[in-house]
Formats: structure tokens, sequence, C-alpha cells
């Protein structure tokens, strides 16, 4: 049975580590996540139950981003030989991958900011 989180503290922390998550995605994307993973280093041990969960699912949910993103594209591109279906593929690939990170790093930040637990359909890891 999962440990039940409430919010009784951490919910600035929380917003902080989402909004990391998506300026990672959409405004800095390595200088956000070296700031997200210094601050999950540096606070999610200590951290209160809401803001460890937010701040563990948004660098799991980076990690996986980065996965889905740079690697996974250029390695249907270098599988096709460039060719024309292969940017195609490689092109559509990146834009439904990143709309839909972009669409679940929104609503985990609503959560955080509602006060309430998180995690990411499908890559987000642990408990929430």
């Amino acid at each position: 049975m999962a440990t039940e989180i409430t919010p009784t503290g951490g919910k600035r922390l929380a917003i902080a580590a989402e909004a990391l998550y998506l300026a990672n995605l959409l405004v800095l994307p390595l200088l956000a996540f070296l700031l997200l993973w210094w601050l999950y280093s540096r606070q999610g041990a200590s951290a209160p139950p809401l803001a460890a969960a937010h701040l563990q699912q948004s660098v799991v949910a980076s990690l996986w981003a980065g996965l889905l993103l740079i690697p996974l594209p250029l390695l249907t591109l270098i599988l096709s030989g460039g060719s024309l279906t292969g940017w195609t593929v490689a092109i559509l690939w990146f834009v439904t991958c990143h709309a839909a990170l972009v669409l679940a790093g929104a609503l985990g930040l609503a959560r955080a900011m509602a006060g309430k637990p998180w995690r990411y359909p499908l890559i987000g890891g642990g408990k929430s």
C-alpha cells in the first residue's frame, strides 16, 4: 500500500522542480537540467514528501526526455542513411515526443501548484 503524501510542506520546492523540468524542455535545455540535478542532489533526501516526489519525478522525466529526444532521432537518421523518409520519421518523432513531454510537464506543474503529488505517465519512476 502506497504512503499518502500530504501537501504539508515543500510546495515551493515542488513548483521549482516542475518549472525547471519545463525550462529544460523549452528554454534552457542543459542549464535547466543541471540546476534541477543540483537541486535534487542538494534537497532530495531532506525535502518534504511532496517536494521529494516532484523532484524525483522531474529528474527521471528529464533523463527520459533526453533519451527520447536526442539519441533516438539521431539513430533514425543514421540508420536511414539520411533519406527523406528518415528525416520525416525523425522530425515526427521529435515533435510528437516533445509535445507529449511538455504537456506532461505542464500537468506536473499544475499539480505542484495545487500541492498535490504527480507521477509522469509511462516514464515516471518510483512512487508519488
